[in-house]
Parts: structure tokens; C-alpha cells; sequence
């Protein structure tokens, strides 16, 4: 294994000082738009600028994405996983770089980073797969001599919307599927993370050269929220997939839904592990600590509420606090270090404005929050995971913060448990911590858990590609990764086929002449 500096890994991932932000595949496309600029939260410093996209490049993209798409799905579906194959024996070859250069852009640790990057080939994996298996239906007709079937037609342009906290990932769930599936993608990343969409798009390239893949199946476009408004009016891109806050999900939907377009919503979540007293606390401790602090809170997937039977409460609040004593915080790099910083100084803001809401609706703290200063925080982003005892109807739990604050709720009855589970607008992941299986059986029922994600014995972070990733009420109820996800992005299609000699009408109607 080779130890990458990130000097290094940019150099090998093709990622300069000053990039153009615009791409087709070989074609770099110069624009006007504003220069963005990438400061690390690990340190603050420059890592390097992208040239965002302006109205008449994203225009020049979309053209030539439409071309490409017209050739693209002309290519046998297992011919396209061929290629996707390729990409995932890519990621392994540049895992390393890419690990380091999502660590140090986006602020997790460097596990974190690898392991964003191994999410990246597994579905690899699983599309090469997929790309054998997109079958449809067959039906008995209520006509004679008639047979009728479903089949999956490539869709067209697919809008790539993705969130700073994980750069690669989620660009990689969308358009690994699609690429089988016979799509082309424009993926506009976080301006919070833009070299991270420099970096996949020079691996992609290498794969596509050698392959003749023509160009505009993979394109990216760079810039604020202007140019995913542009993407979500353009008619001529039938599917956005938006991955952010919920705010923004509402106006990406209003936005598709106006031109009656498809929109693949990953919007918020307000994540609670339920701790019953028949609970492996061990397990427990252990699901809860990486679920409130990994990623420094900042998954949507974070654990948000601990919901603990009263029965053992004091012990794992008192176990909680030990463990979070034994936090170390810093650079993520450093895999001493199991705490990294936010992603900007609004996201500090925006952990100190909850925590002083604690207080004010009546919380008290069981480990102390706050900003961290001094040598190796210099950048300003780094905080205190935080440990707060609250109530469930508390305006500040019902919403989502993107940092490491646990709010731990008490409670009585497994009815109270899964009504305080449930009683929050968003709904993406749920976990309950049992030994006992009526616990776990009516957790996972309709009378239980409303999301999208609900584990038994696992935390709420942390999700395998081999199933749909996504969630219910404000979380959007868009499904990504595995499963039957790939039908999304896909035009489906019922087929009736007449091999008699006469013409039978459905329901028997007659309509002689």
C-alpha cells in the first residue's frame, strides 16, 4: 500500500491548482462562470480552484449528452457493464488517491474516505451484474391468440445532484445504474467539493478512451444552486436525482414536477436508535458512538436521537459519557483520530445555534459541546461531539443538524418508544437494540418503524449497496444503490402482441361494422 501525501494524490488523480469545471469526457469546456474555491476544513487551506459552469456551457453539455445518448444505449446492456466493470478495477487502481484527496476536501476520516471509495466499486459490482438482469414481465392476455409482456427502455439524460458529505459515493450509486441501464448523467457536485468530481471524471475518462465511448456519456457541471435550477427546468433531462437538505428537495420537486419530470429525492434525516432494556448495551454503545460521531455527525444517516427504556438509562448515559471522554479529534488523516472537523464555519454556526437551543427549550448536557481553537484546528471547523438530555417534542430535535450532537429521550413503553421514533417529518433511517424478539418483530411491522431504513441490532449508519438506500415523508421517498432501484431510471413499457387472424377488443366490447 502506497502512503499518499495529498500533494500526491492530487497529482495522481489529475486534480490542479485551477481546473475547468465543465466536462463532456475528453472535452474540457471553458466558461465564464465564477472560479470556485476548495478550502480544506482539515486545515484551511487553498486545495484548488474549478472554473464554474455558465448558462451557455451546461447548454453545450446537454446537447452533446443528448447526441451521446442516441449511440449509447445502441450498445448491448451487458456491453455497458463490460465498461463499468472496468471502472470498478479503476477505483481499486486509484483508491487510495481518491480515499485521501475525499478525506481531506469533505473533512471525514481517512477510514471513511477509503471506504466511500470502496462503496464506489461495489456497486461497480453490483451494476456489471444488473446489466444481465434488467428483465421485465410476461402476462397471460384475456384474448385469444394474443400474448402480453412489460420491457425497460434506456430513459435519457439523468441530473446528478449530490451533497458535500459524500462526494464520490452517491455520484457513483446513480450513475453506475444508469450507465447499465443505458442512460448518459450530468453530475453537478457540492461547490463545497469540486475536485472530488475532477478527480472521478479523469478516471472515467481513461476507461472511456479505451473503450471508444462516445462522448458525453459522463459529463459534469460545477456551480451553486443557479445551475442546478437549470438542470432541474431542462426538458430535455427526463430524470434528476438530488441527494441534500430537504429545503432543497422541495424546490428540485416543484421545479421537476412543473415540467412533469421524474425527480429521485435523498433528502434529510432525524435518525433514532431505540435502546430497549433487553439490549446488548455493548452493541448498543458501540452503534450509537459511530452513529453520532462518524463523519462528525454529518451523514444523513447520523444517529440524532437515542431513545433509551428507563429501566437502563443511567448506564448508558453513564457509558456514553466514558466513551465519548476517550474521543480523539483532529485531522483526519491522522487515524489516531476518530473525530474530524465540519465542513465550513456556517456548519460550526449552525452546531452552535443547537446547542444554545438546548437550553433555551429546558435540555441539559451530558458532555458539554463547543467550538475547538488552537494548534491543529486552526481552520475553525472543529467541534465537540455533544450529548444532551432532552424531550422528543423539543422544536430543535424535530429538526435536522449536520453535526455531532446526540440527543438522548427516555421512555417506558415499547408503544412510547416507536411513537417517539416516528414523531419527527423526516424519515430515513430507525434501529432498535433487542434480545427479545416480539421487540424486534414489532418494530419492523407496519405498526413500527416508518422509514425507509429500520436494522435490529445495528446502528443507523452505515448502509450496504446490495439494497435501495432511502427514505419516507421528508426525506423524500426516492430509492438509490440496490434492489430494483435501476427501474427509476428507466422508461417502462407494456406489450400486447396479436398472432391471430382476427381482432378480439378487450372487455369483449363489440364494435362491429
Amino acid at each position: 500500500m502506497q502512503n499518499f501525501g495529498i500533494k500526491e494524490a492530487l497529482t495522481t488523480l489529475g486534480v490542479k491548482a485551477t481546473n475547468i469545471g465543465t466536462s463532456t469526457g475528453k472535452k474540457w469546456i471553458r466558461s465564464k462562470g465564477e472560479s470556485i474555491s476548495s478550502y480544506s476544513p482539515v486545515d484551511g487551506k487553498l486545495i484548488g480552484k474549478v472554473q464554474a459552469t455558465d448558462e451557455k456551457a451546461f447548454e453545450k453539455v446537454v446537447v452533446e449528452a443528448k447526441k451521446a445518448f442516441v449511440e449509447w444505449r445502441q450498445i448491448p446492456a451487458p456491453k455497458r457493464g463490460e465498461i463499468v466493470r472496468q471502472i470498478g478495477e479503476a477505483l481499486r487502481k486509484y483508491k487510495e488517491p481518491l480515499g485521501k484527496l475525499v478525506s481531506y476536501e469533505m473533512g471525514k476520516s481517512y477510514q471513511e474516505g477509503l471506504g466511500e471509495v470502496q462503496e464506489m466499486i461495489d456497486i461497480c459490482d453490483f451494476a456489471v451484474g444488473l446489466s444481465r438482469q434488467l428483465n421485465g414481465l410476461t402476462m397471460h392476455s384475456e384474448r385469444p391468440a394474443h400474448r402480453m409482456y412489460e420491457q425497460y427502455h434506456p430513459l435519457g439524460i439523468v441530473g446528478i445532484i449530490s451533497a458535500f458529505n459524500f462526494p464520490v459515493a452517491v455520484w457513483a450509486w446513480n450513475t453506475m445504474l444508469a450507465w447499465v441501464c443505458g442512460d448518459v448523467c450530468i453530475w453537478k457536485p457540492s461547490e463545497k467539493t469540486p475536485l472530488c468530481s475532477i478527480a472521478c471524471q479523469n478516471i472515467i475518462n481513461k476507461v472511456f478512451a479505451k473503450n471508444n465511448v462516445p462522448e458525453g456519456v459522463s459529463c459534469i457541471v460545477n456551480g451553486d444552486y443557479k445551475i442546478g435550477e437549470q438542470m432541474c427546468s431542462n426538458e430535455n433531462i427526463p430524470l434528476v436525482s438530488a441527494t441534500g437538505s430537504v429545503r432543497m428537495g422541495k424546490a428540485v420537486g416543484r421545479t421537476v414536477s412543473e415540467r412533469l419530470g421524474r425527480a429521485l429525492l435523498e433528502l434529510g434525516g432525524n435518525n433514532a436508535i431505540i435502546i430497549t432494556e433487553n439490549a446488548n448495551l455493548d452493541i448498543s454503545i458501540r452503534g450509537a458512538l459511530f452513529g453520532a460521531v462518524g463523519t462528525a455527525g454529518q451523514r444523513c444517516t447520523t444517529t440524532r436521537r437515542l431513545i433509551v427504556h428507563e429501566n437502563v438509562y443511567d448506564e448508558v448515559k453513564a457509558r456514553l459519557k466514558k466513551a465519548y471522554s476517550n474521543l480523539n479529534i483532529g485531522n483526519p488523516l491522522d487515524q489516531q483520530n476518530h473525530v474530524g472537523p465540519l465542513i465550513d464555519t456556517l456548519a460550526v454556526k449552525a452546531y452552535r445555534n443547537a446547542l444554545k437551543k438546548v437550553k433555551e427549550e429546558g435540555g441539559s448536557f451530558v458532555v458539554t459541546g463547543g467550538s475547538l481553537s488552537g494548534k491543529g484546528f486552526e481552520s475553525g471547523c472543529y467541534v465537540k461531539p455533544a450529548i444532551a438530555e432532552v424531550k422528543n417534542t423539543f422544536e430543535i430535535v424535530q429538526q435536522e443538524t449536520f453535526a455531532p450532537i446526540l440527543y438522548l429521550i427516555k421512555y417506558k413503553t415499547i408503544e412510547e418508544a416507536i411513537g417517539f421514533q416516528n414523531g419527527v417529518k423526516q424519515g430515513l433511517s430507525s434501529a432498535i437494540m433487542t434480545t427479545n424478539m416480539n421487540e424486534m418483530e414489532r418494530f419492523l411491522s407496519h405498526n413500527g418503524s416508518d422509514c425507509g431504513i429500520a436494522n435490529v441490532n445495528i446502528g443507523t449508519s452505515g448502509a450496504e449497496i446490495g439494497g435501495a438506500f432511502g427514505g419516507e415523508k421528508e426525506t423524500g421517498g426516492g430509492r438509490e444503490s440496490g434492489s430494483d432501484s435501476w427501474k427509476i431510471y428507466m422508461r417502462r413499457q407494456t406489450n400486447t402482441i396479436n398472432y391471430g387472424n382476427t381482432l378480439p377488443l378487450a372487455q369483449g366490447i363489440k364494435f362491429d361494422i
